[in-house]
């Protein structure tokens, strides 16, 4: 048996032997000078070395160390990705509530999530992202005979330093330029904001002023019993026991509107259809604007109008259900060359991103683009992409191409970060005759502290200067920090019918060169001004010549539109006509009389539709206009087919579309149902998606692939409920993080870095470097900040007051029972708690004055450009001086 010097010491009746030999109680032990003689740090791990290194060299045995380091840190994460779906699958349960409803004997039933948001994010959700710094600490007191080590504490104080200043940093400046995050549940920060600096302050207290380098049974009870006091403080925040209720915002669903396949042609920003001149501006909430936005192919930069479109749901509450889905079909099926399976694959994306989603989900998302794992995002072929790509680009050249219309040139590439874009609030407007002098905004994004000029002109279409408007050509100026402007544009008046007319406003860069520099035209550079002439009473028609309604609709509304003219109050009689549809067996037909107030430019006339519940052909009737008064005359659709599907042929289409939406759903869930679809997922690379497969997703695949096969075989979360899972995994994640130990802390003695250091840097990178491109994923994609940073703070003070409480009590608790003292160096431990606890204090308070102040928006997260590239060099800068310092300190460069 080895035996150290420091052990020769405390033990009583040694006899010094022969050579590096002790004899006790007629035992013969051998010196561990003897033993590792030569043989460098050989003794620091618990489970390693598993083979003799004793003939390598050290650069070699450091290298290899290093490897195997971040190697296990893959395998941690992949193995926190099934722990993670085990927690999800935990904390996803409901239950039913039953509400009223307009049907009596029907209630309306809703479930809701049994675990709290804040309940969960601080008990599995904290626990299964800090699993393997908790775990450390905890393995390496037992390791230790229950004595304290270097690396578990360091490794706590080091992630919750990096997870405080530097992913905070990341998510500061992800932001895009022009937009913000604020943190929603404000209170629940604050109590774990609060706590964060509690728990370090605490361990600083314990360890210098109430009993200095011990820590006691009733310091550590409290430590640990501190986690379970902030878990009820934050779920008595987040149902607002003290204070007024928080508002929240009330999910919509869109009504799409319908249009018919037609011919399509190109006008500036503005798609017309058919020969109705119906225009869908990419802006709006039409077909279009969302499949642009949609699919992220827009051709310029997001908008107000888009966030407007971003923050409207097909699908309540991200669920998927058979109205929503009807919608969204009519909607992109609109769109030319798309499949059945396409639109599902659309279906399923905006499903995906209408839910909620926790940090854990970004989380596992993280893990599995680190690993070429299965996406928990939905991707949309190469084909598709290419297709809609194209089709988009064809569109906007056969823009240019138009004899009526400005060219504008190839698709202009926008650099935000470099330059200042200019362009308009819209693409197109439409004024009354009358309306006198209007403004038009201009907006400004990207570069925000420069000053930039542009000029705006206005060009002719149909309509000309001096008669129908007064010219523009001016210079607009952009002072530092200025994002909006306005140009007034006066319409002439003149009193005489005419149709209505069209011109053009355009931005320009100024000629000289140094004018142009840091400013360039955004993707709406030029709008379209369209006069309304309001003259003459106008003429009476159809918006369509034929209507496509399903049997079980209820009631068909068939728009009837005045145009040329809003002039004084008409009237308008219409008729049904019976065709193979017959009125009083399938619609409830008549005649009535339609009437137009002074302005109105559109009524409907509804038809009730009768369902009689039996498989027939499809019917049709006609509608017709006829004896106009008040001046107003009958347009060139004067009548109108009504079209009535057979609703059986529809719902195949849309039980089809259903189980394919629902297939996509489920392909793209965080957690495995059953042994062989977690297995498929290890063995293919991108879950089995090889069309959207990466290089980059081939390699990670490669070097994760045993990781991958291992873990492929723990429990999948289906059973029991995902807690077999759940212990299985954490077993799993414990074993690896022993591991890890042994590795940093031989790794550290083979290139002379203390435990500490180890632990600030090495350790705390690799445990946190999936939290990091969480939270920036999080930050980008979400409404709100919480799931960002929000977290963080708890994060931090769940790693102490489990981190430490636990594996502190349990040896404390040993050490009281056997009469000694449990021993906790406060010198580099202490000076790194202290450290810590001033400057996330320092960075506490620089997120709440960016929420107040409105020089930085008055947002935690995004805001002005120059304050936010500011707050997160700042917050990166602290990072660095808590580890220089800390380091400092442990080699001795200063006491504490």
């Amino acid at each position: 048996m080895a035996l150290g010097t420091d052990d020769v010491d405390v033990i009583p009746e040694v006899e010094r032997g022969l050579g590096n030999t002790y004899i006790i109680d007629n035992k013969t032990y051998v010196s561990r000078d003897e033993v590792y003689d030569g043989y460098k740090c050989a003794d620091r791990g618990m489970i390693l070395p598993f083979v003799s290194e004793y003939t390598w060299p050290i650069e070699v045995r450091a290298f290899l160390y290093l490897v195997g380091l971040l190697y296990c840190f893959l395998g941690v994460a992949i193995i926190a990705d099934i722990f993670m779906g085990a927690i999800e699958k935990i904390t996803s349960k409901t239950r039913k509530v039953y509400l009223t409803s307009e049907k009596e004997d029907e209630p309306e039933v809703i479930e809701v999530r049994i675990w709290s948001d804040a309940v969960a994010n601080l008990t599995l959700m904290a626990l299964g992202s800090s699993a393997p710094e908790i775990l450390l600490a905890i393995i390496e007191v037992i390791a230790n005979k229950f004595e304290a080590g270097a690396l578990g504490p360091g490794t706590i104080v080091g992630s919750a330093a990096f997870n405080l200043f530097v992913i905070s940093a990341v998510c500061v400046l992800s932001i895009p330029n022009g937009e913000s995050r604020r943190i929603k549940d404000i209170k629940v920060f604050a109590v774990t904001a609060v706590f964060s600096i509690v728990a370090y302050v605490w361990l600083l207290i314990i360890l210098k002023a109430v009993s200095p380098n011990e820590v006691e049974v009733w310091e550590a009870a409290v430590t640990f019993l501190m986690f379970p006091l902030l878990v009820l403080l934050a779920w008595l925040a987040e149902k607002n026991f003290c204070g007024v209720p928080n508002k929240t915002d009330t999910s919509k669903q869109i009504e799409l509107g319908n249009f018919q396949p037609g011919r399509w042609r190109y006008q500036p920003s503005m798609i017309i259809i058919g020969s109705s001149n119906h225009t869908v501006n990419p802006n709006s909430s039409s077909c279009c604007g969302k499949i642009l936005k949609l699919c992220g192919l827009e051709l310029r930069s997001e908008s107000n109008a888009d966030k407007f479109l971003r923050d409207r749901q097909y699908f309540r509450d991200g669920r998927l259900d058979r109205d929503g889905l009807v919608a969204f079909i009519k909607e992109v099926k609109n769109y030319p060359g798309l499949t059945d399976e396409d639109a599902a694959i659309l279906a399923a994306s905006k499903l995906v991103e209408s839910q909620s989603h926790s940090r854990m989900w970004y989380r596992v998302g993280a893990v599995r683009n680190m690993t070429g794992g299965r996406k928990t995002q939905p991707q949309l072929s190469t084909k598709l992409k290419v297709r809609l790509s194209q089709y988009l680009h064809s569109v906007y050249n056969a823009m240019n191409e138009h004899p009526d219309a400005p060219t504008l040139g190839e698709v202009p590439q926008v650099k935000p970060h470099q330059n200042a874009v200019i362009d308009f609030h819209a693409a197109s407007c439409a004024v009354m005759e009358d309306i006198g002098k209007f403004k038009v905004a201009l907006c400004r994004s990207g570069r925000l502290d420069n000053r930039v000029s542009v000029r705006v002109e206005t060009i002719d279409g149909t309509a000309t200067e001096e008669q129908d408007y007064m010219p523009i050509n001016e210079v607009i100026t952009f002072e530092p920090e200025e994002s909006e402007k306005f140009v007034e544009v006066e319409i002439i008046n003149d009193n005489q019918w005419e149709p209505d007319e069209e011109f053009f406003l355009k931005i320009s860069l100024l000629m000289s060169a140094e004018e142009r520099e840091g400013v360039q035209l955004g993707r709406i550079s030029i709008m379209e001004i369209t006069i309304l002439n309001d003259d003459e009473p106008g003429i009476v028609m159809f918006q369509k010549r034929g209507f496509l309604v399903k049997e079980s609709i209820g009631n068909a509304v068939i728009p009837v539109v005045r145009k040329n003219g809003a002039d004084g109050e008409i009237t308008v009689k219409w008729r049904s006509i019976d065709k193979t549809a017959v009125s009083g067996k399938d619609y409830t037909g008549g005649e009535g009389v339609l009437t137009f107030k002074h302005t109105e430019i559109e009524q409907n006339i509804e038809i009730p539709i009768i369902d009689d519940m039996t498989p027939e052909k499809d019917e049709h009737f006609e509608i017709e206009l006829f004896e106009p008064t008040g001046g107003a005359k009958i347009g060139q659709i004067n009548r109108t087919a009504v079209t009535i599907t057979n609703d059986d042929d529809f719902n195949n289409v849309l039980n089809n579309m259903m189980q394919m939406t629902n297939a996509n759903i489920h392909a793209m869930q965080v957690h495995h149902e059953t042994y062989v679809s977690q297995i498929k997922d290890a063995l293919n690379v991108n879950g089995g998606d090889i069309e959207n497969a990466t290089a980059g997703d081939y390699v990670l695949h490669f070097l994760t692939f045993g990781w991958k096969i291992i873990f492929a075989l723990v429990p999948p979360p289906s059973l029991l409920g995902g807690w077999l899972c759940f212990i299985i995994s954490l077993v799993c994640i414990g074993l690896l993080t022993a591991i890890i130990g042994d590795l940093a802390s031989i790794f550290g003695c083979l290139v002379n870095l203390d435990d500490a250091i180890t632990a600030i840097t090495f350790v705390a990178l690799g445990t946190s470097l999936p939290d990091t491109f969480a939270s920036r994923a999080a930050a980008v994609q979400e409404k709100y900040a919480d799931n960002a940073i929000g977290n963080v703070t708890g994060s931090n003070s769940v790693n102490v007051f489990l981190g430490l409480g636990l594996p502190w009590f349990i040896a404390s608790v040993y050490h009281y029972a056997k009469g000694t003292k449990f021993k906790v160096a406060a010198g580099t431990l202490g000076f790194s708690v202290g450290l810590f606890s001033g400057l996330c204090i320092i960075t506490i308070a620089l997120l709440m004055a960016r929420r107040v102040f409105s020089v930085f928006g008055k947002t935690e997260l995004g805001g002005p450009t120059g304050p936010k590239i500011c707050s997160g060099i700042f917050m990166i800068m602290l990072w660095f001086i808590y580890v220089l310092v800390s380091a400092f300190q442990t080699t001795g460069y200063f006491d504490f």
